[in-house]
């Protein structure tokens, strides 16, 4: 929804103010100009990036419709599985992980989240680690590092279509003068045609300048910072997965490293402590 009327109030604000002060629309209407923009800025969006690119191109209006994948009630479920997690070290030590970290999708404790429980890069992220503890690795700083290196590793992943699509923004305006440019030129070929004639043609090869700005700067360049506003919050979603495990490993208790983790969300999901206190004394009962 927010898409679609970012979309609405683009057209209608350039497209409103165009015909408020008189001007003509059916000059506008350009399509060859427009394929000449738009084809050139995919080519070279195609030439300029490799096949996982192109490929995760594929779903960005999907990324964008649907906003950040974590909502409150998903980091709610990820710090009630933290907390049962170290709840069960807690009690009967940490080969008691075991069952759950080699086989996940038998374990009893992931199938009570279902939220959590599809999603795999996830319950990858925290069985990976904790299989370690129970190999006895206990060196917090050396866990982070390894997990800081994961991390980004995931970050630029997601940050090659940010930048790629930043790229498509940043080089449209240009291509919108290569249009305009082709207009003048072929309105040099027809000198000869009366004055109304020659200014619709440079009327026209002026549009292909406008298409290019407002392509790059109503469209490509706000998708390239929505793709990063979105990448950037799901992002603190594995920080608190990490904060967790690294307060666990560090030895304390359940209760305080599951704070940990709440503390690294951002505010506009963050649970309470009210909230996860009662979510957490449910589960424990």
């Amino acid at each position: 929804m927010r898409l679609i009327i970012g979309i609405v109030v683009v057209f209608a604000s350039v497209l409103g103010g165009y015909g408020a002060i008189g001007g003509h629309f059916a000059v506008l209407f350009q399509p060859f100009e427009a394929l000449i923009i738009v084809g050139a800025a995919f080519g070279g969006y195609i030439i300029a990036n490799t096949g996982p690119v192109l490929k995760q191109t594929l779903g960005v209006f999907g990324i964008l419709f649907r906003g950040p994948r974590y909502t409150k009630q998903d980091h709610l479920e990820l710090l009630g599985v933290l907390y049962l997690l170290f709840k069960l070290v807690q009690v009967k030590g940490p080969l008691a992980l075991e069952p759950h970290i080699e086989n996940p999708d038998s374990s009893e404790i992931f199938a009570r989240f279902p939220r959590f429980a599809n999603n795999h890069h996830a319950i990858e992220f925290i069985c990976d680690y904790l299989r370690m503890v129970t190999l006895g690795t206990r060196n917090v700083h050396e866990m982070e590092a390894l997990m800081d290196e994961e991390l980004e590793t995931h970050e630029q992943e997601n940050h090659r279509l940010v930048g790629a699509m930043q790229a498509l923004a940043d080089g449209t305006p240009a291509l919108g003068i290569v249009a305009a440019v082709l207009g003048v030129i072929h309105t040099m070929g027809a000198i000869a045609e009366p004055p109304e004639v020659l200014g619709h043609m440079i009327g026209g090869a002026l549009v292909g300048t406008f298409l290019g700005v407002l392509i790059a700067y109503g469209f490509f360049g706000p998708m390239a910072q929505g793709l990063n506003t979105i990448f950037e919050a799901e992002s603190k979603y594995f920080l608190s997965i990490k904060a967790g495990l690294l307060a666990h490993v560090a030895g304390y208790a359940p209760v305080m490293a599951v704070e940990f983790a709440r503390k690294s969300l951002m505010s506009e999901v963050r649970p309470t402590f009210n909230e996860v206190d009662q979510s957490t004394n449910d589960l424990a009962a």
